[in-house]
């Protein structure tokens, strides 16, 4: 039997309304984890207050709650799943803003104290899978557009701050998925979530 994992879902979709296919993903992945044993904790980014970051000074300061707790699902997971769909060409801006008041006060990245200036990884041996959905077919997105907001998190906050190995899935179209496609994303989910990648 595989090792359990503790998993950590960050539902990044701003808009709490249960139709959006985001939050039907993030189901389907906890409930394939959840029946083979691993532990699941969740963020929900659109039932999260969360104010924009201002200054250097804020973001030396730990943030304020809710985050503060929230964040620690990230800090006592080993697997981040996040899901959000994608907006003007990048993610959610609440969801961005979500990531930049966690990163605060070192959480990600330790920067002080180290003799080499290079930061500390403070995720090292935590992995991680994005679930990116979007209007446009995926092929115009991986090629045409760079798949930029995906590469932008893979490289930036969570490359940076240790997580590895990092997966993503990319579906396209949504608006255009039938009945029976949308299932088999589920059942893909269910698969994923019960193996923790």
């Amino acid at each position: 039997t595989p090792m359990t994992r503790s998993i950590c879902i960050i539902d990044g979709h701003p808009d709490p309304d249960p139709d959006h296919l985001i939050h039907a993903l993030c189901d389907a992945y906890a409930e394939g984890a959840e029946a083979t044993n691993h532990k699941v904790s969740r963020i929900r980014v659109a039932d999260l207050n969360v104010p924009f970051l201002t200054s250097q000074a804020e973001f030396d300061d730990p943030p304020p709650e809710p985050i503060l707790s929230q964040r620690e699902k990230i800090a006592e997971a080993d697997h981040l799943f996040i899901a959000f769909p994608l907006w003007l060409g990048g993610m959610p801006a609440r969801l961005k803003a979500f990531f930049e008041q966690a990163a605060r006060a070192e959480f990600f990245l330790k920067t002080r104290e180290s003799n080499a200036g290079w930061p500390e990884r403070m995720m090292k041996g935590k992995s991680a899978r994005i679930v990116v959905t979007m209007g446009m077919p995926d092929l115009i997105y991986r090629f045409g557009m760079d798949a930029g907001a995906l590469k932008a998190l893979e490289r930036g906050v969570l490359g940076l701050s240790g997580f590895k190995p990092m997966h993503h899935t990319i579906i396209g179209s949504v608006d255009e998925l039938t009945p029976s496609k949308v299932e088999s994303w589920f059942t893909f989910m269910k698969e994923i979530g019960g193996e923790a990648v």
